[in-house]
């Protein structure tokens, strides 16, 4: 599992989205699930952002393919070694 989280939503940003999801206390069933961000804001302020916010990874807009694709790679198969949760 993996979420793709767009950083400019209504109502709530991805920002406040994945410090929710990662709130041990709000219920989330995998407080721990990768998040990678998706935005058009490409600089190294809003990069340092998602990561202190809680997201594992960065991707801008427009997607680069191999970029993507390493992103992917890298992430979900750190999820494949960890040990499932009973």
């Amino acid at each position: 599992d993996l979420v793709f989280m767009d950083i400019q939503m209504p109502e709530m940003d991805g920002f406040e989205a994945t410090r929710q999801i990662r709130n041990p206390d709000s219920g989330v069933l995998r407080s721990d699930v990768p998040i990678i961000a998706m935005t058009a804001d490409a600089s190294k302020e809003d990069r340092d952002k998602c990561f202190a916010a809680g997201m594992n990874d960065y991707v801008p807009k427009p997607v680069n393919r191999e970029h993507l694709f390493t992103v992917l790679q890298q992430q979900l198969s750190r999820e494949r070694t960890k040990i499932p949760k009973k």
